[in-house]
């Protein structure tokens, strides 16, 4: 008869229950680790743990043994952690299986049944949140650290979990605190009780000025999120040209590997194929599309409609001209059109770019993509664009990061306290009274305690963490 696993339905973030998941995906490896925190997640365990010493050892202890239930499961290493000394704050576990989803799976069922219910997406860090060992900010740097596509993007995402963020945020939010408090005792006292500061800019809010530089500090906060945006999400950029002009090999050039199919065959790529490559330590979505041409063939078709859309939404188009058949009508329409793009004369190896050849004002590259001719040159040559295009539209700015911006909800609250500090300085020098003054302060002191966390809602929280992996 089957057994029934124990896990409740009514699931939710903020109880004590334990819990467990896979902290590694399960697959082909020597090792998959599971996740276990929660209160009595220790004496839980032992229940399907062959070795009796789990529940007498001290934190931070490796114990070996069997999985069991009914019969051996998996021979594991159980590294113990007591509370509160612990990621999430509580007793913890991570069981160290033999790689491969059978036996994970067959682990994690064992737990099920003990009594473990499956783990919400992001609440190994919600808890660790709740207990006070991390803020928000380092919570979202985790979920950045696991999705970095380059080591520049890892690195910025350290930066934040080691506290950076936080420290700049705190900083900030207390100088702003000293304008609130000073404009809080004006309100309940009278100015010649107090006495008011004639060096103090015009108007009407004590300590004006260090309104004012907040607000600077607040402004350039918030202009970081254009640059880290950039090494989370990265640029997108087309491999786009008349079939058979060589779009294929090129990708498969800059990949040095083979992703996509090279043939003789004009129209064999049907639909676009993609990877993510890091150039200058900025993520970049390579993309190989279908050739551009107009076709009866139902499924071609698709794929070219699908191929022009990417060309609306790419940051910078690699345009080639297929150097064997030379530039054709097609080349010159699209050449015409609205694109950021470089234009490369590809099989410079069949066929040399002709003397004097030139296209309108366009620069142009002549490569090999069969023989790598000329691939370092274009290589300078997107690294230029991107920097430019990164410079341009991003704000990228070289050498170490300082103290930046890492989400969108961060993003948007800096520039909800940026919008009610603006408001209180500007009601402020037109001499309009402290009590109007004063809520749009404390509008943007709460605004800044939401971002790391000491402001907060619980529907806010499911929201964010919902959106982490699970196992994190």
């Amino acid at each position: 008869m089957q057994e029934k696993s124990k896990m409740p339905d009514n699931a939710r973030y903020g109880d004590d229950s334990p819990i467990a998941a896979f902290a590694t995906s399960p697959g082909n490896s020597a090792l998959t680790l599971i996740r276990c925190s929660g209160k009595g997640s220790i004496e839980l365990f032992s229940s399907v743990f062959s070795s009796e010493k789990i529940n007498d050892a001290p934190g931070n202890t490796v114990i070996h043994g069997w999985i069991v239930r009914n019969e051996k499961i998996d021979e594991v290493l159980v590294s113990v952690f007591r509370a509160p000394k612990s990621y999430t704050g509580e007793d913890s576990l991570d069981i160290s299986c033999h790689g491969g989803f059978v036996s994970g799976k067959a682990v994690l069922d064992a737990l099920k049944y003990s009594g473990f219910r499956e783990a919400l997406p992001g609440e190994f860090t919600f808890r660790a949140f709740l207990n006070g060992k991390i803020d928000l900010t380092r919570c979202e740097s985790v979920m950045e650290l696991v999705s970095a596509k380059t080591d520049t993007a890892r690195s910025r995402a350290v930066s934040r979990l080691s506290g950076s963020l936080f420290a700049e945020i705190d900083e900030i939010k207390k100088l702003l605190v000293q304008v609130l408090s000073g404009a809080e005792i004006y309100l309940d006292y009278s100015e010649d009780e107090i006495g008011a500061d004639d060096d103090e800019a015009e108007g009407k809010l004590p300590n004006l000025n260090a309104a004012i530089n907040v607000l600077a500090r607040l402004k350039k906060l918030a202009s970081s999120w254009r640059t880290e945006r950039l090494y989370q999400e990265g640029l997108t950029l087309v491999i786009a040209g008349c079939p058979n002009a060589g779009k294929s090999s090129l990708f498969n050039a800059l990949l040095k590997e083979d992703r996509s199919i090279v043939t003789e065959i004009p129209g064999t790529t049907r639909d676009w194929i993609e990877a993510w490559v890091s150039i200058e330590g900025i993520p970049v979505r390579l993309v190989d599309t279908a050739g551009l041409r107009e076709t009866s063939d139902s499924v071609e078709k698709i794929g070219v409609e699908r191929s022009r859309k990417l060309l609306q939404d790419a940051e910078l188009v690699l345009y080639l001209i297929d150097g064997a058949q030379g530039l054709t009508a097609a080349d010159n329409e699209f050449i015409s059109g609205n694109f950021k793009r470089l234009i490369i004369w590809n099989k410079a190896d069949i066929n040399p770019v002709p003397s004097g050849f030139k296209i309108a004002d366009n620069r142009f590259i002549s490569v090999s993509a069969k023989t790598g001719e000329g691939l370092s040159e274009l290589y300078r040559e997107i690294v230029s664009a991107i920097n430019e295009r990164a410079e341009t539209d991003f704000h990228l700015h070289n050498g170490p990061a300082s103290a930046a911006l890492g989400s969108e909800r961060q993003k948007n609250l800096v520039c909800s306290a940026c919008d009610a500090l603006e408001e209180a300085i500007s009601l402020s020098r037109k001499n309009e009274p402290l009590d109007l003054i004063a809520p749009l302060l404390r509008e943007a002191v709460n605004a800044l305690g939401e971002i790391t966390g000491e402001v907060s809602t619980s529907d806010i929280l499911e929201d964010m963490f919902s959106r982490f992996c699970v196992g994190k």
